[in-house]
């Protein structure tokens, strides 16, 4: 029972000691739904997806175009701002995390802008290449 009871404190310790949310500024836009803060950390916005830019990672020639228009909308939204960013994980060398800017949630007003599509965890990509 001792075991038990050890246990339940360290992890009641575990998650009052996890950080909150964090505040950066952004450097640099990789494209619609990755950024880079001045710290130099990569950021991937969770529960998002924008269209490719790289023609190796592109479907089609739509995805590629519409990949530039994401990436453009994204920097003058985001280049130069603060966000606050929750980690949720890490994907390919880069911190997923929720991500606010002026007290809204990014990857909403992404969706909201056409920039991105939900993409919930566990589900297939949005395709870029339909409509």
């Amino acid at each position: 029972m001792a075991r038990i009871e050890a246990c339940a404190v360290a992890a009641l310790i575990l998650i009052a000691a996890a950080p909150g949310p964090q505040s950066g500024v952004v450097a640099w836009v990789t494209d619609g739904d990755t950024f880079r803060l001045e710290s130099g950390e990569r950021i991937r916005i969770a529960g998002i997806d924008a269209p490719e830019t790289q023609p190796g990672n592109a479907k089609c020639r739509a995805e590629l175009v519409r990949g530039r228009q994401a990436t453009q909308a994204t920097i003058a939204l985001l280049k130069g701002k603060t966000v606050e960013i929750e980690r949720v994980g890490r994907s390919y060398n880069r911190t997923v995390a929720r991500v606010r800017l002026g007290g809204r949630d990014l990857g909403e007003t992404l969706v909201e802008k056409g920039i991105a599509r939900w993409w919930p965890r566990g589900r297939s990509k949005p395709d870029w290449c339909r409509g």
